[in-house]
């Protein structure tokens, strides 16, 4: 349904805690602000979130970025050297079901968004915190999906 891009090697040069799932009734959107999103968009999305270790709803490509907040999301995780083959990105500007639905399905505002092995991280401003305490790294290493060292050429 969602259309994905991948993290490329280019780009990877170049806190919110994990919790529990919040009901509706807990949210921190209004009532006018809560859809209800459709048994389809909550599929889909639940496979989008599973279709890799790391997945960020994004504007933009990895590529491509069209935000400060994603540009910075994508560069965080680049520096903590999260293996491309572990990450993929969606672009949540192809999709306004998506760009709304995702905010709903996580209970968070805004967008960029995180999930690491399923579970919702946060937006940019955790993301920027959590690498800043090293709290970032630590929970990537311990989800192994960090890219593995380079070997040194002799």
């Amino acid at each position: 349904m969602f259309s994905r891009t991948t993290f490329s090697s280019a780009i990877r040069a170049s806190a919110r805690p994990l919790t529990a799932f919040q009901p509706l009734a807990l949210s921190r959107f209004s009532p006018l602000q809560i859809r209800l999103l459709s048994q389809e968009t909550r599929v889909a999305i639940d496979k989008a979130v599973a279709s890799a270790p790391v997945v960020l709803f994004m504007k933009g490509t990895p590529e491509t970025p069209q935000c400060g907040f994603s540009r910075a999301s994508i560069q965080v995780l680049g520096m903590q050297g999260v293996d491309p083959s572990k990450f993929t990105a969606f672009n949540v500007l192809e999709d306004e079901e998506l760009r709304q639905g995702i905010k709903e399905y996580s209970e968070w505002p805004t967008i960029p968004q995180l999930y690491v092995d399923k579970e919702f991280v946060g937006g940019c401003d955790i993301l920027m915190s959590m690498h800043q305490d090293g709290s970032l790294a630590k929970m990537l290493e311990e989800k192994n999906v960090l890219a593995a060292p380079a070997e040194e050429s002799k």
